[in-house]
């Protein structure tokens, strides 16, 4: 009866590896698929649960889910792809504007018939979906989209007298000045904050950078009138609290220093009012969220859309898995999971009612019409690494004059994008 059996196990295990349940390289062994995930974009609470689904619905796989703090992490990408696979990541979550500087060495997997077979390519976000293609082919996935809001205490807000969120630069600067009081700080905003410094310049009409016709050469524009005109409003709103010139947002976390109590706006994405709420639950129902305002009513500010997509290196040894985690973790009901946990945007339109009623998803949803991105040059993540924007600000801040520093960061990223010069 024994044999009986142990024949039967032998033939349903033969049966499970042609439907490919069980792995076809080690027998019934189970695999690792390392996954490679940024610092805060997704909640324990959502990993613990997509890990757990997931090697429920794959018995041949464990995620062996890594975390990776954003500061430096296009060198430690770039080595990775360099690597020969065998103890790096099989599935990378990137900035959804590094996708082509990671496609152009050939380092990435074409992802792009599964997106058109299977994964609803037609229907992602265009903000996620067009940064993550190179040379007309599909390399990034999306994962889910977000831009920042101003994040405030409801109830500073209310003793100041405002009784509703300000809409234009104008009611913002005014409302700041008022809350700008004794020990508490009108708004926390870093003096590196480029990102946010990149929706003012925009609001104007300025560029970071500009193109000479299509395929042509790039060109630092910080020092155009425009964009020195976005400088000058991060000026005066950054003076209306105690952030740091010399610093950007994540040094200190913004969201813990949002979390002492003595600050009543910040500019982030939503998700980080969950951050703000574990270091101190006695803010929970004092918090609020609109867009961040712009140069008329009508309409809000300008904001960079920032999110990530889901890569696939062309090294991995786990290619089905790491497609089968790709295709978890971008597919409707881990995407939904992960948009209602962290207040994000999912990454396809059709989703959007996932998030409906969520404040701050909304402010989110608000601004996002007035979404932009970097350039679009694979060149633009050795700017992001070396950074001239930010030492730009910090001068300025510190009192230098803005439009020779302009100058000088202009040329500097002139450099940058110069593939030949580097």
């Amino acid at each position: 009866m024994r044999r009986r059996l142990l024949a039967l196990v032998c033939v349903s295990a033969s049966v499970l590896s042609g439907c490919g349940l069980i792995s076809q390289d080690g027998g019934g062994d189970r695999r690792t698929v390392t996954v490679w995930l940024m610092k805060g974009s997704a909640s324990e609470d959502f990993l613990e649960r997509f890990t757990k689904g997931f090697e429920a619905d794959h018995p041949d796989l464990d995620l062996d889910i890594r975390i990776q703090e954003w500061t430096g992490i296009g060198d430690k990408v770039q080595s990775a792809l360099k690597g020969d696979g065998s103890d790096g990541p099989d599935v990378i979550e990137v900035g959804n504007t590094q996708v082509p500087q990671y496609a152009e060495g050939g380092r990435l997997h074409d992802l792009t018939l599964e997106s058109m077979r299977d994964w609803g390519i037609r229907d992602w976000l265009p903000g996620l979906a067009e940064p993550g293609q190179w040379m007309s082919q599909q390399f990034g996935v999306p994962w889910y989209a977000a831009n920042r809001v101003v994040i405030y205490r409801k109830d500073l807000f209310e003793q100041a007298g405002i009784k509703e969120p300000p809409r234009t630069r104008e009611e913002w600067l005014a409302a700041t000045e008022k809350l700008d009081k004794n020990a508490e700080q009108g708004i926390y905003l870093a003096g590196q904050d480029w990102y946010t410094l990149s929706g003012f310049i925009w609001d104007e009409g300025g560029e970071l950078a500009t193109q000479d016709g299509e395929g042509g050469v790039w060109t630092g524009a910080l020092d155009s009138e425009a964009a020195l005109r976005g400088m000058d409003f991060y000026r005066e709103l950054q003076a209306l609290g105690d952030g740091p010139a010399d610093a950007d947002e994540e040094h200190p976390p913004q969201a813990g220093v949002f979390a002492k109590g003595e600050v009543a706006q910040i500019i982030a994405v939503p998700g980080q009012a969950q951050s703000i709420l574990r270091e101190n639950p006695g803010l929970k129902g004092k918090i609020g969220f609109f867009p961040v305002p712009g140069k008329s009513a009508d309409k809000p500010g300008a904001v960079f859309t920032g999110g990530s997509d889901l890569v696939v290196p062309k090294n991995t040894d786990q290619e089905d898995g790491a497609l089968a985690v790709v295709e978890a973790l971008a597919g409707e009901k881990w995407n939904t999971d992960l948009a209602r946990t962290m207040n994000y945007v999912p990454n396809k339109k059709t989703l959007a009612k996932a998030v409906s009623g969520e404040e701050g998803a909304e402010a989110m949803a608000a601004g996002a019409a007035q979404g932009r991105a970097t350039p679009g040059t694979p060149q633009w993540g050795a700017v992001e690494g070396d950074n001239p924007i930010k030492e730009y600000m910090t001068k300025v801040l510190k009192g230098a004059d803005a439009k020779p520093e302009a100058r000088k960061a202009s040329d500097r990223i002139t450099e940058l994008l110069d593939a030949n010069a580097r």
